[in-house]
């Protein structure tokens, strides 16, 4: 048995140890994905459907590989997501993902992402939508190593807080020891619109579906590279129409 962490552990610092605390021993170590030379791999991670949702992945890519992930986090009471990606040269990793949470939920995403060797890039796009008194957060590391050269990296943070209970964290960070790199990260927390709200009010959608339309609009260029008629895509609808209804 390893030890629980607790809130001085910066990567737990948001996060429900009571709840982490009942599976913590029952987790299984990270799975592990190795996406090999030239390769493209695309994966999609939707809900367990349990209370309590901790998955762990570790990923590799190696030179000119490419990795797409996709993931809906929305555990009614506790959800963690951790991943953990080393891009070796030329290595092309994008990460498009959405906390959904309501009542007292927790949801995290905690991302690790690794340059290690030249010319590789890697996106993070993350949304929130959070009503209640649900807490939402993003922590996302950025290492560029010193043989990194030319890395491209981005991160783009974005929440909507559905009632004043609700509380969105961010806290996108860069480590960087190479001179040749374009690295870029963004955060902001807002409200739904109040003049759009109207604007839909008036032209006769009742107020909760035109609440829904302007949330999917907010999620839905996540999952754009996949349909608007993939299982993650109809999740995530769903989700918001419970939010708002």
């Amino acid at each position: 048995m390893t030890v629980l962490p607790t809130r001085k552990d910066e990567a737990f610092r948001y996060a429900d140890i009571e709840a982490l605390g009942e599976v913590w021993d029952d987790l299984a170590p990270p799975g592990e994905i190795r996406v090999a030379e030239g390769e493209t791999l695309a994966q999609t991670r939707l809900p367990s459907g349990d209370a309590i949702d901790v998955a762990r992945l570790s990923v590799t890519l190696e030179k000119g590989a490419s990795f797409r992930f996709y993931a809906l986090n929305s555990a009614a009471r506790y959800g963690r997501l951790e991943l953990d990606v080393t891009l070796h040269e030329g290595a092309d990793f994008a990460f498009h993902a959405a906390n959904l949470g309501s009542g007292e939920a927790t949801l995290e995403i905690v991302t690790t992402v690794r340059h290690e060797g030249p010319a590789a890039t890697s996106r993070q796009v993350v949304r929130s939508v959070l009503g209640d008194t649900a807490t939402g957060s993003y922590l996302g590391k950025v290492a560029v190593a010193r043989a990194a050269q030319r890395t491209d990296s981005e991160q783009d943070v974005k929440a909507m807080l559905l009632t004043r209970g609700a509380t969105a964290n961010a806290k996108p960070e860069l480590e960087i020891y190479a001179d040749d790199v374009a690295c870029a990260h963004g955060a902001t927390v807002g409200e739904l619109d109040a003049q759009q709200l109207y604007y839909a009010a008036a032209r006769g959608l009742p107020p909760e579906a035109a609440k829904a339309l302007l949330l999917e609009g907010f999620i839905g260029g996540l999952w754009d590279d996949l349909g608007e008629d993939a299982a993650i895509a109809a999740e995530a609808r769903d989700g918001l129409r419970t939010l708002v209804g």
